[in-house]
């Protein structure tokens, strides 16, 4: 079969651009309203997009002045995504800093038994004191501190769900036995960050376990992800750069020791679509017309680690800025933004402009041609296995995009046609059902 793209949709209130929700079209309430996701859940569904992902962060992220804030907690939206949905992955982000792996392990296997299948994991160790002091700590723990959780909190994770054996219930009525307490292995884990004594209070699942997925792409999330993602959602701002990450990435994967097919990478794109590309520039200019650039700078001094008052808006960005290693928090987005500004010879104002899509992600405005375009120059130029298709605007992006650009990645033999028989998200992904950890190997057939 031919190798085809892995489409993901990323789902962000009213989208992805920060002035999405000022255009007459949009719905400022649209962030806490079941039946908008409802409705872009069933569209990217209708686009045979392999999974769609909620982002989250335990934090009311950035003034309420900015853009709609706050949002529904991802996996009970998730939840109610499946009963409305019939094939499409459902991916949360949940964080390894502040939650415990006994209840996190139990909500996403509910999730996979309640969609047949089709959770998936976005693993984040999150970053910023915000966070840090909902929780009461003074400060975030250091990025490496929160990588060695984040492992000891998965691997937990993974002996939870396998606490089961896939035929550990027997349901024998007449002999009055419903399971097998033999086919029951409590994790009994005591390490650095996390004891966990019994076994999980939910069956094993589908899946085995969610679809695993990473987005970190600094040194310490790289090395997380070859050990265990399966799926990556990175940010990238040029072919170059897309397809250093991706061969370094595979690279890894296979030091690890596991197969490099075996973990899909997903850049983001947010692409802004128009009949013609004089008509999708005007789109993308009435967005960045739309900015508070205020609320812009702010932002960037923020993440820059600055004094307020420190940028100007017309001006470069200063020199002396710390390296990256001196960051604790998104190193990786970090760089990203300061050399995309440096390479570019961007004034703060422009640079505002570049992130207000897509916070350091690709935006592409372009027909419906050009777009379909760029994605497959960097699916076959060994840059991408897919895409994280982020709309500026919702819903009105996304069906644009279904509507014009997923017919021509189907005529170019890119995209399925439909879903066919592969029904869970791992299915779709290509990637084999996990074998149970505590189930012994077979034995070798013996030497005659």
């Amino acid at each position: 079969m031919t190798r085809q793209l892995h489409l993901n949709a990323f789902l962000m209130n009213t989208g992805h651009h920060e002035a999405s929700w000022r255009l007459p079209e949009s719905d400022p309430y649209a962030h806490v309203d079941l039946a908008h996701y409802v409705g872009l859940a069933r569209t990217a569904e209708r686009g045979t997009f392999d999974s769609l992902f909620l982002a989250d962060g335990p934090q009311l992220w950035g003034s309420l002045a900015q853009r709609p804030a706050g949002a529904l907690e991802p996996l009970t939206l998730l939840t109610a995504l499946a009963t409305a949905t019939e094939h499409i992955g459902l991916i949360a982000t949940a964080s390894t800093s502040y939650n415990s792996p006994y209840n996190l392990a139990r909500r996403f296997a509910s999730l996979d038994i309640i969609s047949a299948g089709r959770a998936g994991w976005n693993i984040v160790t999150t970053a910023g004191a915000e966070a840090a002091r909902n929780f009461g700590l003074d400060a975030e723990p250091a990025h490496a501190e929160r990588y060695a959780r984040a492992a000891e909190f998965l691997d937990v994770a993974l002996k939870l769900w396998d606490s089961w054996e896939d035929d550990a219930i027997v349901a024998d009525k007449a002999a009055g036995v419903w399971g097998d307490d033999g086919k029951v292995h409590p994790p009994r884990h005591r390490g650095t960050y996390f004891g966990v004594a019994g076994a999980l209070n939910v069956p094993r699942t589908p899946q085995g376990y969610p679809l695993l997925v990473q987005a970190g792409s600094s040194e310490d999330g790289k090395a997380f992800a070859a050990r265990y993602a399966e799926a990556v959602f990175t940010a990238q701002q040029t072919l170059a750069d897309a397809q250093a990450f991706y061969a370094d990435l595979k690279a890894r994967t296979r030091a690890a020791g596991r197969d490099p097919g075996h973990l899909k990478v997903l850049p983001g794109i947010v692409p802004v679509l128009g009949s013609t590309e004089a008509e999708a520039r005007a789109a993308e200019q009435l967005l960045e017309d739309h900015i508070v650039h205020e609320h812009g700078v702010d932002r960037l001094e923020n993440l820059l680690r600055l004094e307020p008052g420190t940028l100007e808006l017309d001006a470069p960005l200063p020199d002396g800025l710390p390296p990256e290693s001196a960051i604790e928090g998104a190193k990786s987005r970090y760089t990203l933004i300061v050399e995309l500004a440096r390479r570019e010879r961007l004034t703060v104002r422009q640079l505002i402009g570049r992130l207000g899509g897509g916070r350091g992600h690709l935006t592409f405005a372009g027909t419906p041609e050009q777009v379909a375009d760029e994605i497959e120059t960097w699916f076959t130029q060994g840059a991408a296995d897919g895409f994280n298709i982020m709309p500026a605007v919702l819903p009105s992006g996304l069906d644009a995009f279904v509507e014009h650009v997923v017919p021509l990645l189907r005529a170019r033999g890119l995209l399925r046609t439909g879903y066919g028989p592969r029904r869970t998200l791992r299915e779709r992904y290509g990637l084999p059902r996990p074998v149970n950890q505590y189930l012994a190997p077979a034995p070798a057939p013996a030497l005659v």
